[in-house]
């Protein structure tokens, strides 16, 4: 089997307004599966759809190598879920959240304590076995949800907003455990505000709006074509500006501004004349010394040859690097650019 997930043409119409439109989306096994979506873009329906909570309207869609609506029982003893609000019992323990889950799901009764134990150890949980979940941290509680989640072994874990109000060090924690859990042969489909969480994690990302899958790639894909959009829209643009003689200069520069790639260099031997140098270089288009001593640069984004092109001046003008750092496309940028134009009553 090759893909954990399969949709074609899945569709989910509530009266007359259409949630999901003929979706048509593929996840590979084994790999962490980003899904994206503004408010009421049809994300959250599509995963009710493929954890066999709604049925589709129309199409279909396949999890674990079974349809939802032909087999959802097969689909469910697949499937583990770890919501954004902890859903376990407030008033149980750790222990007694997972062992309910371990019996709901029908795990052995011989297996079901040592597994919890493991998992326990797995996530660093196991020194609260024994209290109540409502006294727990919210890194602690996200922790317990994972074991009841993943104490019936499932091939493919959703987890929604994981990592929301943690404390960084909490957080990283996490990212290491969904790594790990992924080497472990779990598919993980992680739904994430958190665009850096997003861009670290995931293998590919796939961005729902007004119920279409509006993007799909790579992390590091959409932000190479979001960089290939920027400089098509730009040369249209100018183009069109060249044959318009009442367009200002200044309306011209703005635009060409919107091709410029930030460079921040920070020398170990900063004099004048390795700035007067630098100041030279036909690729730069301007420069600022900060406060800190970094030299600000900005450059031809689209040239492929700029960054390389600056640092040989750089050197050859006898300057030695200490750091250098670029600022590329965003998983962010990526995410507004596909979002941008929505109609408002589109929205769910």
């Amino acid at each position: 089997m090759k893909n954990a997930i399969e949709t074609k043409s899945l569709t989910k119409v509530f009266n007359k307004f259409t949630a999901v439109n003929s979706l048509d989306l593929e996840i590979p096994n084994n790999t962490i599966f980003g899904m994206l979506g503004p408010n009421g873009a049809g994300k959250t329906t599509t995963i009710k759809m493929l954890t066999c909570l709604i049925q589709p309207t129309s199409g279909q869609a396949i999890v674990g190598g079974y349809d939802v609506q032909k087999n959802p029982d097969e689909v469910r003893n697949l499937l583990g879920m770890v919501p954004q609000q902890v859903s376990l019992y407030k008033d149980l323990t750790v222990m007694e959240n997972s062992q309910l889950c371990a019996d709901y799901y029908g795990v052995p009764q011989d297996e079901r304590d040592s597994r919890i134990e493991d998992l326990m150890e797995l996530v660093d949980i196991k020194y609260a076995k024994d209290k109540r979940v409502g006294q727990l941290s919210g890194g602690q509680k996200q922790k317990a949800s994972l074991v009841a989640s993943l104490v019936h072994r499932p091939d493919i874990l959703f987890l929604d907003e994981p990592t929301i109000g943690l404390d960084p060090t909490t957080k990283r924690t996490l990212w290491d455990l969904i790594r790990e859990l992924n080497d472990n042969g779990h598919t993980i489909i992680l739904c994430s505000h958190d665009m850096y969480e997003v861009d670290m994690l995931c293998d590919n990302v796939g961005i729902i709006n007004t119920g279409n899958l509006v993007a799909y790639d790579t992390p590091q894909g959409l932000k190479d074509s979001l960089l290939e959009s920027n400089k098509q829209e730009m040369t249209e643009a100018l183009s069109q500006i060249s044959e318009e003689n009442e367009v200002s200069t200044s309306t011209k520069e703005d635009i060409e501004n919107l091709s410029l790639k930030k460079m921040s260099i920070l020398l170990n031997n900063q004099t004048d004349d390795i700035i007067d140098s630098i100041k030279k270089s036909s690729d730069i288009k301007s420069i600022e010394i900060a406060h800190n001593g970094r030299i600000n640069l900005r450059v031809d984004g689209f040239d492929d040859m700029a960054v390389q092109n600056v640092i040989n001046d750089i050197i050859s003008a006898g300057g030695i690097i200490k750091s250098i750092s670029t600022e590329e496309p965003s998983l962010e940028d990526v995410f507004i650019k596909a979002t941008s134009e929505v109609n408002e009553d589109d929205r769910a």
